[in-house]
């Protein structure tokens, strides 16, 4: 007797055979991860999403923006602003990919990480704390501050900034809105401040070195000066823009704003204020791709990528151009440029003698707020990382998240204040190990995005040819980058 077996059910066996192989060996089950399927909202006026991307591109200022650029322009020139639209290009199109994600699935990439290789929640968790649990960025702030107001102790500041920190994303109703809505006013305020000495300072020869750098033509040099070490320049390029896993929370904001299928997800409430302790799903709802559903993610597509080419790429290089610019303005050949934060200090005093005193010492406490909030956002991200794929290792379905958020944050808190307590005071040290971290960190998960949007979206809503080029060449890019930083490191 002979049974015949369609070829359909044949084949759905041995696809069944081989997810529950690649589940047990590399991913986590679908049952435990389970993705639901509702209707795509339908997609607002641009107006109505603008805030992720204020997020995101606040992440860059007190590290790419205010300390790694200038402090390049200062000691070398402009000839290396070129890095600038590389860094920021290549996070464009990683950004993208993150939010194409977290659009069409209503979770972060995170959870989609742990469908593909069940131990990268610890990867996350381990490559985020290298790279982000140094204060140096809260440091950096709290020394211009200290700087502004003449205190001694700069550390005494950095304490009270990272307290303050605290305080502000713990008694927020949505911790969400409670970030969106400082970077809008820190970025409103801040970056007009900066444009406006810039314009005011900057000669015709300093802008025709910004356009000479931007073709990779220095003062000497092509490209790259000579002795430049090539870990500060990765970390430059990795911190034009957010930079490092610090990107792939791009996801989890545009979810809580409520992008696409993150209509659906639960947003995470202050631990103070919140009146009930509600259950939070790491899990979302995916669409079907009927021709009502495409029709509304092609809408969804063009609005988002309008957005964030607008408010991250387009706003990002003019202010990393016009920081750069002043600080080469003010202090390119100053005294003591290469010791740590110093030519910030540099700019104010030539910032004053152009303008006034009193516009100096604003222009510091202006900085040294921006750092500072730039510190907030870290702590809110890395938190978020690290509160994400904590729970993914438990592999449960739903948690009370706000109190493991809110632990998280303030052991990270702790841990900072610790380390001004027991004399680190280098802040640009400890930026720029933390820079390099991030960048091999970016080399990494950028080839995971290229994987996950290729294989775990349905086709009509994966990447174009396009889109999968640019985030080949980052890969290559950020690899070959990483390969020759660890080459000089090791010294062959």
């Amino acid at each position: 007797m002979v049974i015949k077996i369609p070829p359909a059910r044949l084949l759905s066996f041995y696809t069944n055979i081989f997810r529950t192989i690649h589940d047990r060996m590399f991913g986590m089950s679908t049952k435990k991860l389970p993705l639901g399927t509702k209707e795509l909202p339908k997609a607002p006026k641009l107006k109505k999403i603008i805030g992720p991307s204020f997020i995101i591109l606040g992440l860059g200022l007190g590290s790419g923006e205010i300390i790694m650029w200038p402090y390049l322009a200062s000691n070398y020139g402009l000839g290396m602003v070129w890095g600038i639209v590389i860094g920021i290009t290549m996070q464009f199109f990683i950004n993208m990919e993150v939010e194409r994600y977290a659009l069409i699935n209503g979770e972060s990439v995170f959870v989609g990480f742990a469908r593909m290789l069940k131990w990268l929640p610890i990867w996350f968790i381990l490559s985020t704390f290298l790279g982000f649990g140094w204060p140096g960025i809260g440091l950096a702030g709290a020394t211009l501050l200290s700087e502004a107001f003449n205190i001694s102790e700069p550390r005494i500041v950095g304490v009270c900034v990272f307290v303050l920190i605290g305080l502000i994303l713990s008694f927020g109703k949505v911790l969400y809105k409670t970030v969106e809505s400082l970077q809008k006013v820190l970025i409103g305020v801040g970056v007009p401040f900066v444009v406006i000495l810039t314009l005011y300072l900057a000669k015709k020869s300093d802008y025709a070195a910004l356009a000479n750098g931007v073709v990779g033509i220095g003062e000497g040099f092509s490209f790259l000066p000579i002795g430049i070490a090539m870990g500060t320049f990765l970390g430059a390029i990795a911190y034009a823009g957010a930079g490092g896993n610090l990107n792939l929370t791009q996801s989890c904001y545009v979810r809580d704003k409520g992008y696409g299928m993150g209509a659906y997800a639960d947003k995470i409430t202050s631990l103070f204020t919140s009146k009930k302790k509600k259950k939070y799903s790491l899990t979302g709802n995916t669409f079907k791709t009927d021709e009502k559903n495409m029709k509304r993610f092609r809408k969804w597509w063009k609005i988002v990528n309008l957005e964030h080419f607008l408010i991250f790429w387009v706003l990002g290089i003019i202010t990393m151009f016009t920081l750069a610019l002043l600080a080469y303005t003010t202090s390119y050949g100053a005294e003591g440029n290469a010791e740590g934060i110093q030519f910030v200090i540099n700019e104010a005093t030539a910032i004053g003698r152009g303008t006034a005193y009193s516009i100096g010492i604003l222009f510091m406490i202006v900085t040294g707020i921006m750092l500072s909030a730039t510190q907030l956002t870290v702590l809110d991200s890395t938190s978020r990382i690290i509160t994400e794929n904590v729970l993914l290792m438990f592999r449960k379905k739903s948690f009370n998240v706000s109190k493991v958020y809110y632990t998280i944050l303030w052991v990270q808190i702790a841990f900072g204040i610790m380390v001004f307590t027991v004399g680190f005071d280098q802040p640009l040290k400890l930026i720029i190990l933390g820079a390099i971290i991030n960048a091999f960190t970016m080399f990494v998960y950028s080839g995971l995005i290229l994987f996950l949007n290729n294989n775990l979206l349905k086709k009509l809503v994966r990447p174009s040819l396009f889109r999968n080029l640019a985030m080949l060449a980052t890969f290559v890019f950020l690899g070959v980058f990483c390969f020759l930083t660890m080459k000089e490191k090791l010294g062959l």
